[in-house]
Parts: structure tokens; sequence; C-alpha cells
């Protein structure tokens, strides 16, 4: 696994350890990935240009890697072990694996609901979520709070102990769930218990 700072115009700085600042940009090249980690004050020009950079620098590899972008506060639950290892110099060797993860689609929504079309279920939790995701709710507490509403659901009037919550909660914070993923899931149950408070 290789550690590169992104400069402004695109370069690339090969270095042993990443501090993960809101005005810097990564490149974690891990041969079969590369992961493109941007903090949240990088503006969408640079993020366009680095980006490019990497698409170049990938079509140069003997065997294109899969490119995943992430963006501070919204790193999926194994990224964060990643990212510590990072902040301390201690570049493991292994690939990574992640799966495709899932995206709000909000402005294909709002263009279908701008069009006249009623919302359905899926496009009101689509909204629900994006809302919930631009609360710029910690991972671990998004992580929290699903852990809690699926034990609610699962055991109903019979409140889920702190051991139980907790345990749910790493479960889930270890889990390869993205942000978005998480924020989907919460809105998802959110309505079901709106809806079922409906029904009876």
């Amino acid at each position: 696994m290789k550690l590169y700072s992104v400069g402004v115009r695109g370069g690339l700085k090969k270095i042993s350890k990443a501090d993960f600042q809101e005005d810097e940009v990564y490149l974690i090249d891990d041969s079969k990935t590369m992961y493109l980690w941007f903090g949240s004050n990088i503006s969408r020009k640079r993020r366009d240009l680095s980006i490019d950079k990497t698409k170049l620098r990938n079509e140069k590899n003997e065997n294109a890697a899969i490119i995943q972008i992430i963006t501070q506060n919204k790193e999926y639950g194994a990224f964060i072990a990643i990212k510590d290892a990072l902040m301390k110099g201690e570049i493991k060797k292994q690939n990574l694996e992640r799966r495709p993860e899932l995206e709000i689609k909000f402005e294909e929504t709002l263009e279908l609901i701008e069009a006249g079309i009623s919302p359905d279920l899926e496009a009101e939790i689509t909204l629900a979520a994006h809302k919930l995701s631009k609360k710029n709710i910690s991972y671990k507490n998004l992580c929290q709070l699903l852990a809690e509403m699926q034990l609610d659901l699962i055991k109903g009037p019979n409140k889920a102990s702190k051991s139980d919550i907790l345990k749910k909660t790493q479960e889930i914070f270890e889990s390869s769930s993205t942000y978005e993923e998480i924020c989907w899931l919460i809105a998802q149950l959110n309505a079901i218990a709106d809806k079922s408070s409906m029904d009876s």
C-alpha cells in the first residue's frame, strides 16, 4: 500500500503518514484499489482535477485499479481503522476490500418531484436520508442510532440493555457500511415506524 499527498495541481508526493485535515487530499494506492480521500474544505475544481489525475495514473497501470472516492466525515466503517493506521504511519501491506457503496440519489428524486410526480416510499426515504446526511452527525453516533432503532424493532416493548446497544453499535461500526448507507437504513426504519403507527 502506498500513501500520497495530492497537491493543488494534482501532483503526488509519497508520504509515510497522513493527518487527514479538511484542506488535504490523499491517494491510498493499494494496487487493486485507489482510495482518493478529500477533506471537507476541498473545492469542486481541486476535487475534479485530483480525480482526473488519478484516472490518468490508473490508465498507466498494467492492471487498472478500482477508484473509490472517500469524503471526510463520511468514511465507511472499515476505512476508519485504516485511517487510524495511516495517521500513525502504520501502512499495511495487504489489499483492502470494499464493496460498491450506495449513493443517495437526491438530485434525481428532486427532479421527479419537481416534474409533478408524487414521491413514493423510496423517494421519501431518499429525501429523509439526504436530510440526515447533511446534519454531519459522526459515523459512530449514526451507528449507535441505527443500533438502537434495529433493537427497538426486534425487541418491541422490551427495552434493549446498554450492553446490547453497545454490541450492536460495534457490529455496525465494523461493517463496511458507508455513511450514506447508514443514513438510508435509519430513514428506512423511520418510514417503517411511521407507516406502522398510521396503520395501528
